[in-house]
């Protein structure tokens, strides 16, 4: 649906200044928008899956951990696909404010795509470079945006999700280096032609929701506080945008719709998207591939 077609229907949670925002700037910040009921759940299941971490010696096509990490001291950098591995994951994923804010985005009919947990951990967490989402996974549509949960404050200190105001609008970024092999991020000519007067750092109390469009240019500093950062993200589109090339972090409800009722027709913009390689054979995580860790060509 056009943006035009999505603000002609009536809200369930978002008001109308909200979304002609988000459609204006491609992003949005929900302060408290999670209860202090769900809020407690996500952060007593995430502490179980801290628990589960410490046995990991090495990444994974779960976990992802900075170097360092050890049974006693863990050091997370992702956990991938939570909604697959605890229900009150995906029970907040599939049915909460957070779905009726994100329908108010996209319209009546949503699809889920895929989820992930970046813990940002304290005292060096890593950066995350200057990005645009949609080239990790394209559609036939520029729909699909990603909604993050603050599990915890999350001030100037600990790494606050930054995003390009008005980038959505702008040209998508070539994400591979000159010689040919994905890196997940906008090359330092391009990160240095940013407007950096239009940079928002989203801060907020824990149970505040972050939602940035799929063409929105983002990133992260490294959180150098005590505190971590726990940033559970999830990925919809409306129903009509259909993938080109394999989840990359691929969940057993992937293609699941949330609200409303699946797609008999898919719409497809005419703006071009690069392609990102085949994840068919597996994939790491965005970290690992801005940090060099591994090749993907």
């Amino acid at each position: 649906m056009s943006p035009e077609e999505v603000l002609s229907i009536r809200p369930l949670l978002l008001t109308s200044r909200q979304r002609e925002d988000y459609f204006a700037n491609g992003y949005l910040l929900l302060e408290n928008l999670v209860s202090k009921e769900e809020l407690e759940t996500l952060n007593a299941v995430t502490a179980e899956m801290v628990e589960q971490s410490r046995d990991i010696t090495k990444s994974d096509q779960k976990w992802d951990i900075e170097p360092g990490h050890t049974r006693e001291n863990p050091m997370l950098r992702r956990l991938a696909s939570p909604n697959d591995h605890h229900e009150a994951y995906w029970n907040y994923a599939s049915n909460s404010k957070l779905t009726d804010a994100i329908t108010d985005l996209v319209g009546p009919d949503v699809k889920f795509h895929h989820s992930k947990l970046n813990f940002k951990w304290s005292g060096g967490g890593e950066e995350v470079k200057w990005h645009q989402d949609i080239s990790f996974w394209p559609h036939t549509n520029y729909s699909p945006l990603t909604a993050g949960t603050y599990l915890q404050d999350c001030g100037s200190e600990q790494g606050p999700l930054g995003v390009i105001k008005g980038s959505h609008l702008g040209p998508l970024y070539n994400q591979y280096d000159e010689n040919g092999t994905w890196t997940g991020a906008l090359n330092s000519q391009d990160s240095d032609s940013l407007d950096e007067s239009k940079i928002v750092y989203l801060e907020g109390p824990a149970g505040s929701v972050t939602i940035h469009n799929c063409r929105t240019v983002h990133g992260s500093p490294a959180n150098l506080s005590p505190n971590p950062r726990p940033l559970l993200l999830n990925v919809y589109s409306s129903a009509d945008a259909y993938t080109y090339t394999p989840n990359p972090l691929y969940s057993k409800y992937d293609q699941h719709i949330v609200r409303g009722k699946k797609a008999q027709w898919a719409v497809h913009d005419s703006r071009p998207c690069q392609v990102p390689p085949d994840w068919s054979a597996g994939y790491s995580s965005i970290f690992a591939l801005q940090q060099q860790e591994q090749q993907a060509k």
